[in-house]
């Protein structure tokens, strides 16, 4: 029995062209989409509760509100930890500029960690899917919040977070597809480019920001 050598981490340039090379293998059509964006760059974030602090800053925000509110918020002294971010007021952490709900998200995944309810270590035990069930299995954590999380805390290969915007009107234009497609169509998109589903989802970041001529649009 062979066995095959772990695949690179996308963290960077060369782990990410080691999976877009087998990704196009696998799927011709993304080679013109890759000649156009190029390499996209390597987005890899602090784990566990910092990590998903900063993903839940920038959910429903543009690029630029969610830096400088998170810029703000990781001087809070105690913000990055879940037991001592228990310990701040409400009016400390909506000053940076967070919402009462955002406050009240990461107030309810501090909880569960403290609890021993949330172990973010115990991802790397599980396949995407069973990752991705986990997290959501915790309030305050939807499907976009973990796939995202898996992708550029975990580094996890293979996710590719469906319910983006940005992600499938790309994948709409790198494809030519007629009409935009729905998440459970891009779903299904999206299970032939396994393995490298991460990878998928960085090019077409990438392209969606060739689209907009613009950078940044990445978490």
């Amino acid at each position: 029995m062979t066995i095959l050598p772990p695949s690179p981490r996308l963290d960077s340039a060369a782990g990410i062209d080691w999976h877009l090379d087998r990704l196009v293998a696998l799927d011709p059509r993304l080679a013109s989409v890759r000649a156009l964006t190029g390499t996209p760059e390597p987005r890899i974030n602090a784990v566990g509760f910092p990590g998903i602090a900063k993903i839940v800053v920038g959910q429903q925000v543009s690029v630029a509100s969610a830096r400088a509110i998170w810029g703000r918020f990781e001087l809070l002294e105690g913000a990055l930890d879940p037991v001592r971010y228990l310990g701040l007021e409400e009016a400390q952490v909506r000053a940076v500029g967070f919402s009462a709900g955002k406050f009240r998200t990461l107030r309810v995944i501090a909880e569960a960690m403290v609890a021993g309810q949330l172990d973010f270590d115990h991802l790397e035990t599980l396949t995407a899917e069973a990752a991705v069930a986990y997290l959501v299995a915790h309030k305050g954590i939807g499907p976009w919040t973990a796939e995202v999380y898996l992708m550029f805390c975990a580094g996890h290969p293979d996710v590719f977070p469906a319910g983006d915007l940005a992600l499938l009107k790309a994948v709409q234009s790198g494809l030519g597809l007629d009409e935009r497609p729905t998440i459970k169509q891009m779903v299904e998109l999206a299970k032939p480019w396994s393995p490298h589903r991460s990878a998928a989802a960085l090019l077409f970041w990438r392209l969606f920001a060739v689209m907009r001529d613009k950078e940044g649009i990445l978490p």
